[in-house]
């Protein structure tokens, strides 16, 4: 028997935690964006161990449920002596996991750019860095947009699961919305449809830049592009 029926004070208070599911998601895309970009330099890098490590990192995280990874962040912490808020992490399991498929986004829009751009650049004197950050990456963002964005559509989905530590965000207040409503029909349809308007302008969105770009990298050509770097 239900304590009350789903009503506009049920669907307000899930609304408003979907401010907390929006927020965990850009956290981890902002993070996890920062990470992949260092990873996905490490893995290009002319130095073999460093490239061996950022493999071994991308290997952690993709090979492992991010469940586990969460737990070990949340509970495993205890035994260090510290518990961590489950805000932190949260933010920190999903920032490294992000990290780890935003690395191989990267790497591959990375290595996707012509050997002729690197060749040229080493002609005109560039060394590593500087030919990634004026030549090589300039171009490369064009490639890495619309998987990142694309990304950002499983990222928003998979903070459910912070609802397992206790964090409030969407998932979790379905659930105790239910606990009291005994509609789960009604509940948790409401919460597929709000997941469904957060991710399908994104998915959308995703697809439009892969279209935009595509026509427009056809009508690039390369020498134009290590001209306008030096």
């Amino acid at each position: 028997m239900s304590l009350r029926d789903f009503g506009p004070n049920e669907l307000m208070f899930l609304l408003l935690a979907t401010r907390w599911t929006i927020l965990l998601a850009l956290i981890a895309f902002a993070g996890g964006g920062l990470i992949g970009l260092v990873v996905a330099v490490i893995r290009v890098a002319p130095a073999r161990p460093l490239r061996w490590l950022a493999a071994g990192y991308i290997q952690f995280f993709m090979g492992t449920p991010i469940l586990i990874q969460l737990f070990m962040a949340y509970y495993g912490s205890s035994f260090l002596g510290y518990r961590p808020d489950p805000w932190v992490a949260a933010a920190v399991t999903f920032s490294l996991n992000g990290g780890a498929f935003f690395g191989e986004i990267f790497r591959g829009a990375i290595e996707a750019i012509p050997k002729g751009q690197w060749e040229a650049s080493t002609a005109l004197g560039f060394r590593f860095v500087r030919t990634l950050r004026l030549v090589i990456i300039p171009q490369a963002v064009r490639l890495m947009l619309p998987p990142t964005v694309g990304f950002m559509v499983q990222i928003v989905k998979t903070t459910s699961i912070a609802s397992l530590i206790g964090l409030t965000e969407l998932a979790r207040a379905a659930t105790q919305v239910n606990t009291v409503t005994f509609q789960p029909v009604m509940v948790f349809g409401t919460v597929s449809l709000i997941y469904f308007a957060l991710c399908w302008p994104l998915s959308l969105y995703a697809g439009y830049l892969e279209r935009r770009f595509a026509t427009g990298m056809t009508r690039r050509t390369e020498t134009p592009l290590v001209m306008s770097a030096v």
